[in-house]
């Protein structure tokens, strides 16, 4: 589908202002020093100290600008341009030196000469994305040896449901483009905003492949039962900051968890 980057970064373009508004993304706490990231990802990145960082899709910069927070050089991008000036407006009232870049993932290696010691992407981001043997490719590219992946992500069994969880209403598989129109945003259902959009499922094999085809080395995966966001319907919060869907409890995977490593040889 050859027009679905317009189509998504229009979309993202609306959700901005919204975003920024919402208690979802706490702009008012996060200016005070609040972290976005959570445990699940925190763990696998270890000291950041003076490490450099390259943030893929990273929406209005909050998880790029808490990485620099933690001593990195960071560099985040986006496809959205509305979302990129947001950023660099934050991390200037935030007094981190974050750089951002916007760009169309695919063609980051076009616009940006340089090798990172960690890539970093969470959350909501490889779905936008047709190929993932292209997204790995991308990462490989920009990895110095020994550099590391990390990747914290939705599980794609969760995509499978209709967004009330009533039934399974697509394919776990890259069957296709789905193309849809939703009606608010995750961080704000009620938001006035109608977008169209196009996304992709990957299954677990179609992700780790990628990035086994490109040179990278699977140190850890992790499956979780709970979402640190309540970005879900009818979700509740069985421990604070961990969030299930009701009907399911603990039986099914939301998040999964990443650490790769690039091939020094």
């Amino acid at each position: 589908m050859e027009n679905y980057l317009e189509i998504n970064r229009k979309s993202w373009n609306a959700k901005v202002e919204t975003h920024l508004k919402s208690d979802f993304y706490f702009v008012d706490e996060f200016l005070k020093g609040r972290t976005s990231l959570n445990s699940i990802e925190l763990e696998l990145l270890g000291n950041l100290e003076d490490k450099s960082v390259l943030h893929l899709q990273c929406h209005f910069g909050q998880d790029s600008i808490s990485l620099s927070r933690l001593g990195a050089e960071v560099t985040g991008i986006d496809l959205s341009d509305k979302a990129i000036a947001e950023a660099q407006k934050l991390a200037q009232k935030c007094g981190t030196n974050t750089r951002f870049i916007c760009t169309d993932l695919y063609n980051l290696p076009n616009v940006l000469d340089e090798k990172f010691d960690i890539v970093f992407t969470s959350y909501g981001t490889i779905g936008w994305l047709p190929d993932l043997n292209r997204w790995a490719k991308v990462i490989s590219h920009f990895l110095k040896p020994d550099g590391k992946l990390i990747m914290a992500e939705f599980h794609p069994v969760v995509w499978m449901f209709d967004d009330d969880f009533e039934g399974v209403k697509y394919n776990y598989f890259n069957e296709k483009p789905i193309l849809e129109t939703y009606e608010g945003t995750y961080a704000d259902p009620s938001a006035d905003i109608v977008q169209e959009y196009v996304m992709w499922n990957h299954s677990l094999a179609e992700v780790l492949q990628s990035l086994i085809d490109n040179d990278l080395i699977i140190n850890q995966f992790k499956e979780f039962d709970w979402s640190p966001y309540p970005c879900f319907r009818h979700v509740e919060e069985s421990e604070k900051g961990k969030w299930r869907i009701s009907k399911f409890g603990n039986k099914l995977p939301l998040v999964f968890a990443i650490d790769a490593q690039k091939k020094s040889s």
